[in-house]
C-alpha cells in the first residue's frame, strides 16, 4: 500500500471517528434527559400508590419463580430462602437443577426436606429429560426439578413446563430479590394487558450483607473489579434501559431478573436453546413475532423491583462474563438481521436494532481501530496535536458526565447508597472507569467477536462466592 493512499485512509478514518463519538454520545445524552423525566414521573407515581395493599391482594397474578442451577452450590440455598419469603399473595419457586456436578441438588433436598413426587409434565416445549421432582408437603410452594445437562435455557424451557401460573420470572441462582420485588415487576401486566414482559433493575450485591435470604445493610465491595461494575450497572440500568423504554424499544430484559406471560413465552417457542444469549434472544423474538403478525403487544422496564446479584471480582471472571455478553448480543443480531433498518418492524427495525448493530456490536472494532489510527495520524504528521488533545479531554469528560449523571439519578430517586462516604467512592470509580477499565473491557469484547463461531454455544465459568453473612 502506497504511503499517499495510507494517508487518505488515516484522514477519512479519523474524521469518521469524530462523526462517531459525537453521534453515539448525543444518543447517549438523549437517553440520560429521557431517563431522567421518566424516572421522575415513576417516583413521583410510586410516592402516591400504595403498592402495600397489593401484598395480600387476592386480585394479583400468580407468579412462577425460575432458578436454573448448575453448579450452584455456594448460593442456591440463600437464593431460595429469599425467594420463599417474598411479599406475594400467590407464588411458586421452581428451582431446575440442570445436571450439576457439585453438591446441588443434594444441598437443597437436604436443607428443605424434600421428598421425589410422581408428577407428570406436560411438555409445551421440547426439554432434556427430566429425572425427578421434589417437594415438601410444608412447602407447596417450593419445587425442585432435577433434569439432564441442557443449559440454561433448556432450563427455562423445563420450569416454564412444570410451572402452573401465568406469569414466570426467571432469576439467576446467585441471586436475591428485595421482598416487594414481585408486587413491583407484575403491575405492568396489569396496568395494561398487552404487556408481554417486563424487565427489572439488577443491582451489584458484593460488599452487601444478606441475612436469611434479604440484603439487611447494602454496602460497596473491596474489589475495584466489582465497584466498576457497580456503576456500569447504574448507567446500563437507569440510564440505558429506562431511555429505551421510553422509546417502547426496549431489546433486552436481564437474565437475571425478567418476567414475562407465560403464554407468550411459548407462542415464540421459548428460550432458544442454541445461544448463551438467551435472555436478549426471547425479548428479540417476542418483537419480532408481535409486529410481523401485527399483534399489539408492550414489553417494559421498571426500574426498583431490584434484583441483588454478585458480579465477578477478578479480571478473568469479567473476561469470560463481557465475552460471552458480546457473543450473545451477536448470535442474537444475526439471527434476527431481517429487521436491520426495515420499517416492517417499526421503532424496532429502525432504531434499536441499528443502535445494537453500529455501537454495540461493531462499536469495540471502532475503538480499537482508531487506537491504530492515530499514532499512525502522528506519524504522517497529519495529527493536530492540541485539538487532539482537546478533542480526547471532551470525550473522557462527557464519559465521566455520563456516569456521575447516572449516580446522581440514582441518590435523586432510589438512594441505595446514603452515605456521603458511598456517594463519594461511586463518584471516584465514575471517573477512573475511564482510564483503563473502559478500554480493558473493549478488549474483552473484541475476544468476543474474534471467538463468535468457537465459543458461542459455550458459557464459560464464573467462580461464586457465599453470600456475606450478619455475624
Amino acid at each position: 500500500m502506497n504511503t499517499p493512499l495510507l494517508k487518505s485512509i488515516v484522514i477519512n478514518f479519523n474524521y469518521f471517528i469524530i462523526y462517531y463519538v459525537l453521534v453515539i454520545n448525543f444518543i447517549y445524552f438523549i437517553q440520560l434527559i429521557l431517563a431522567a423525566f421518566n424516572l421522575s414521573d415513576y417516583v413521583r407515581k410510586i410516592r402516591y400508590s400504595d403498592y402495600k395493599k397489593y401484598i395480600t391482594s387476592d386480585n394479583m397474578i400468580p407468579i412462577s419463580i425460575l432458578v436454573p442451577a448448575y453448579n450452584e452450590e455456594e448460593t442456591i440455598v440463600e437464593n431460595i430462602k429469599s425467594l420463599i419469603s417474598l411479599n406475594y399473595p400467590k407464588f411458586e419457586v421452581i428451582v431446575i437443577n440442570d445436571g450439576s456436578k457439585d453438591n446441588t441438588l443434594n444441598k437443597v433436598i437436604q436443607e428443605f426436606d424434600l421428598k421425589e413426587v410422581n408428577q407428570p409434565v406436560r411438555y409445551r416445549l421440547k426439554t432434556s429429560k427430566i429425572k425427578g421432582i421434589y417437594k415438601n408437603i410444608d412447602m407447596p410452594n417450593l419445587i425442585l426439578v432435577d433434569k439432564e445437562n441442557g443449559g440454561k435455557a433448556d432450563a427455562l424451557n423445563a420450569g416454564i413446563n412444570i410451572s402452573n401460573y401465568p406469569i414466570i420470572t426467571s432469576i439467576d441462582a446467585d441471586s436475591i430479590l428485595e421482598s416487594d420485588s414481585l408486587v413491583r415487576v407484575v403491575m405492568p401486566f396489569i396496568e395494561d394487558k398487552k404487556t408481554v414482559a417486563v424487565g427489572g433493575i439488577v443491582r451489584i450485591a458484593n460488599g452487601s450483607i444478606i441475612t436469611r435470604g434479604r440484603v439487611v445493610e447494602i454496602g460497596l465491595p473491596k474489589s475495584s473489579v466489582a465497584m466498576f461494575q457497580i456503576v456500569e450497572y447504574l448507567r446500563a440500568f437507569l440510564t440505558g434501559r429506562v431511555g429505551w423504554d421510553a422509546l417502547n424499544s426496549l431489546l433486552i430484559v436481564s437474565g437475571a431478573f425478567g418476567a414475562f406471560k407465560k403464554e407468550a413465552a411459548i407462542e415464540v417457542g421459548g428460550y432458544a436453546k442454541n445461544t448463551i444469549g438467551e435472555d436478549m434472544e426471547l425479548i428479540v423474538k417476542m418483537h419480532e413475532y408481535f409486529l410481523r403478525n401485527k399483534i399489539p403487544y408492550r414489553i417494559k422496564f421498571v426500574p426498583d423491583p431490584v434484583c441483588w446479584t454478585q458480579a465477578p471480582e477478578t479480571l478473568k471472571d469479567l473476561r469470560s462474563q463481557r465475552r460471552r455478553w458480546q457473543i450473545g448480543l451477536m448470535d442474537s443480531l444475526f439471527k434476527h438481521k431481517r429487521m436491520f433498518f426495515n420499517p416492517r418492524y417499526k421503532q424496532i427495525g429502525l432504531i434499536a436494532v441499528p443502535y445494537f448493530w453500529l455501537f454495540e456490536m461493531i462499536g469495540p472494532i471502532i475503538e480499537i481501530i482508531g487506537y491504530v489510527m492515530i499514532p499512525l495520524a502522528y506519524i504522517f504528521g497529519l495529527l493536530n496535536l492540541k485539538y487532539f488533545l482537546l478533542f480526547f479531554a471532551a470525550s473522557i469528560l462527557y464519559g465521566i458526565l455520563l456516569s456521575l449523571g447516572a449516580i446522581l439519578l440514582e441518590e435523586y430517586t432510589f438512594n441505595k447508597y446514603p452515605t456521603l462516604k458511598q456517594l463519594i467512592k461511586l463518584s471516584l470509580y465514575g471517573i477512573l472507569e475511564n482510564f483503563g477499565y473502559r478500554q480493558l473491557t473493549t478488549f474483552y469484547r473484541i475476544e468476543g467477536i474474534i471467538k463468535f463461531r468457537k465459543m458461542k454455544h459455550s458459557w464459560g465459568k464464573i467462580k461464586r462466592r457465599s453470600f456475606q453473612k450478619q455475624g
